[in-house]
């Protein structure tokens, strides 16, 4: 370890060294890079004197950016502006799995206001209209399942042959929890029709 180095190895290293050309630096500038502008050092001492001085100026600043970021995410879950979507909704994988759902007919977008009518039968003293909203229940889980599961399938089958070599890790539970929303209440909006195929 605190052995001295062969020759060979210090005249390999001498080699080296000697045959890298030396190139000459200009003693000004820093680092090998160029000395910025006037125009561009003038614009960089303005953006330093506009950051805030101190903590409640800069939380401000920061509320501020943080809710213009969410009006503009808004408006683009709205009409569908990829560039400003939440990292959830992005992507042409995850496009593609909210356009297969919205194009069909399904039975679970159905399921909140199946789900009032139900609790309603419920509070109701009548034995006969419980054990009839009981059984309604039932019959409504089991048409989600099945449909969840029909749904899932098709999903995962189109995606894999559209988007062979794309990840598709959590797109198929993406487009089945999207059927549980009804349509006008989806986000991003639906951008096709119904029967329309993606």
């Amino acid at each position: 370890m605190f052995r001295s180095r062969s020759k060979d190895e210090q005249g390999a290293t001498t080699k080296v060294s000697a045959s890298e050309p030396q190139q000459p630096r200009d003693p000004q500038a820093p680092k090998g890079r160029p000395t910025p502008k006037r125009n561009q050092a003038q614009s960089q001492r303005r953006a330093r004197a506009q950051t805030p001085a101190n903590r409640k100026d800069a939380s401000k600043a920061q509320r501020e950016a943080r809710r213009a970021d969410m009006a503009r995410q808004r408006e683009a879950l709205a009409n569908g502006d990829e560039r400003y979507l939440p990292v959830r909704d992005k992507g042409p994988v995850r496009r593609f799995a909210r356009d297969y759902v919205d194009s069909r007919w399904t039975i679970t977008e159905y399921f909140l206001p199946v789900a009032v009518v139900i609790l309603v039968l419920t509070m109701v003293r009548v034995p006969q209209l419980q054990s009839i909203a009981l059984l309604l229940w039932l019959i409504v889980i089991v048409a989600i399942v099945l449909n969840s599961l029909v749904l899932g399938l098709g999903l995962k089958k189109s995606l894999r042959a559209k988007f062979p070599k794309e990840n598709l890790r959590g797109a198929v539970a993406y487009g089945v929890m999207r059927t549980l929303q009804m349509r006008r209440l989806r986000l991003p909006k639906p951008q096709v029709k119904r029967g329309e195929r993606p």
